[in-house]
C-alpha cells in the first residue's frame, strides 16, 4: 500500500491546466506524489499547446484524456488543487482544498505558445511550492 499522498488537480475543461500540473507533478515528484487531474465540465481532447509546453519540459501527457471530477475521488484524496478562476466546485466538509489563481496571459494580450509556456511555468512553481510543502512532516 502506497503511502505517498495524493492530489487531485482541477480547471474546468481538464484539457490544460490541470493536466499540465498532474504532469509537472508527476514528473517532480518522482513517485512521491500521486497526481491526478479532472474538470468541472470537461473538454473533448487536451489543448495542443498545454502538450506542446509541457513537451518542451520533458513532460509527456499525449496519452491523458479529459475526464469529469469524479465525487467519490474528492474524498479519497490528501488535496484539490482548484486553477483558475472559473472552475467552481462544490466541496464537501472534510476535503482539504486550495485555490490557485494561474496566471492568464491572454488578458495581457500574450497568446500562443508564450502565452502557454507562461501558464506553465506558474503552474511548475506553485507544483514545486506544494511538492515542498507535502514532504514536510505536519506538527
Amino acid at each position: 500500500m502506497s503511502t505517498a499522498p495524493t492530489v487531485l488537480f482541477v480547471c474546468v475543461r481538464n484539457s490544460g491546466k490541470s493536466q499540465m500540473a498532474a504532469g509537472l507533478m508527476r514528473r517532480a515528484g518522482s513517485g512521491q506524489v500521486v497526481a491526478l487531474s479532472a474538470g468541472t465540465d470537461p473538454g473533448t481532447k487536451l489543448n495542443a499547446l498545454s502538450v506542446a509546453a509541457l513537451a518542451e519540459v520533458g513532460v509527456d501527457i499525449g496519452g491523458e484524456h479529459p475526464k469529469p471530477v469524479d465525487p467519490l475521488l474528492l474524498h479519497a484524496v490528501d488535496l484539490v488543487v482548484v486553477l483558475g478562476r472559473e472552475a467552481d466546485l462544490d466541496i464537501a466538509p472534510g476535503v482539504r482544498v486550495r485555490r490557485c489563481d494561474t496566471d492568464e496571459p491572454s488578458r495581457r494580450g500574450i497568446e500562443g505558445i508564450e502565452g502557454m509556456r507562461l501558464v506553465r511555468d506558474d503552474i511548475a512553481a506553485r507544483v514545486r511550492g506544494l511538492l515542498t510543502e507535502l514532504a514536510t512532516p505536519s506538527v
